[in-house]
């Protein structure tokens, strides 16, 4: 069970966090060559991102690349550079329809062929548009590769011709329809970033409220934001005494062949399971799971 809570945006011209991004721990590093490369960098951004792919330090960490638009002069050109280093994720910036991701999905399955790439890429669609909320159901469905959707806040709030707020309710339609498109498909969904860095309230703020509606983490574009993502994230004491002894008991009653159990007068199913373990593979992940285990 991969764990995404934190997905860490790094500039791909940004030289000292393209090669020290994996010493901040998130479970996911998301190298960036689409926005926040200048033109003029694009080029040299593309090949330190391919160096950093096949360095030794990223060998134990998810990487993800944002890539360039297949329409603009340089999507191919990253895209054959991204497969070919390593990646284990591309981003797919600004996808509105299904076809959007399936021009993507052909692309990559040409260029795994010629290089000879054994494990297939992932494929992550973020929404950044009202097209892309109302066609977030049939994108989120539409390719076996897609292991998550996320939201692009910034250029869909442009979209709806508003601005973001500290409250977030225009962000509200967006966020439940992508998250439920996730969840039909069983893939993971992930909230936007949170621009004010300096915000640290604002920030645990919305995350955790993002949490609560069932996102499986959030892009971040500082590495302070981690353990803060992490905190929220992480499980209580008494989260996790409960989810061992919902597994103890689910673990009894398959000894004993019994097909229902119940734990405190309440039957223990199949979500339940699921639900325990997930709690515990949170714990895991923030390092209190040895302290009840």
């Amino acid at each position: 069970m991969k764990l995404r809570r934190s997905m860490l945006f790094v500039p791909g011209s940004n030289t000292a966090m393209v090669c020290n991004a994996f010493i901040y721990k998130p479970d996911t590093v998301m190298f960036d060559l689409e926005d926040s490369v200048a033109l003029s960098e694009k080029d040299s951004a593309r090949l330190m991102v391919y160096h950093a792919l096949g360095h030794w330090a990223y060998e134990n960490i998810e990487t993800a690349v944002r890539v360039n638009p297949l329409d603009s002069p340089y999507g191919l050109l990253d895209l054959e550079a991204v497969i070919r280093g390593g990646a284990d994720i591309i981003r797919l910036p600004k996808t509105d329809t299904v076809e959007d991701v399936l021009t993507m999905e052909k692309e990559i399955e040409r260029i795994e062929k010629a290089c000879g790439r054994k494990n297939k890429i992932k494929l992550l669609a973020a929404i950044e548009s009202a097209q892309g909320v109302v066609n977030a159901v049939s994108i989120a469905s539409c390719s076996d590769r897609l292991m998550g959707i996320a939201l692009g806040a910034e250029d869909y709030v442009r979209d709806l011709r508003t601005e973001r707020t500290k409250e977030g309710g225009e962000l509200s339609a967006a966020r439940s329809q992508i998250l439920l498109a996730a969840r039909a498909a069983k893939i993971n969904a992930f909230d936007s970033v949170f621009s004010d860095v300096k915000d640290k309230k604002g920030f645990i703020k919305e995350t955790e409220y993002i949490k609560g509606l069932g996102f499986d983490g959030k892009s971040l574009i500082n590495p302070n934001q981690i353990t803060l993502v992490h905190k929220v994230y992480a499980p209580s004491q008494e989260e996790i005494e409960w989810a061992l002894e919902v597994l103890d008991a689910a673990k009894e009653a398959k000894e004993k062949g019994l097909g229902v159990v119940s734990l405190d007068g309440r039957m223990v199913d199949a979500p339940i399971i699921a639900r325990a373990e997930w709690t515990l593979a949170r714990a895991e992940a923030s390092g209190l799971l040895g302290e009840k285990a």
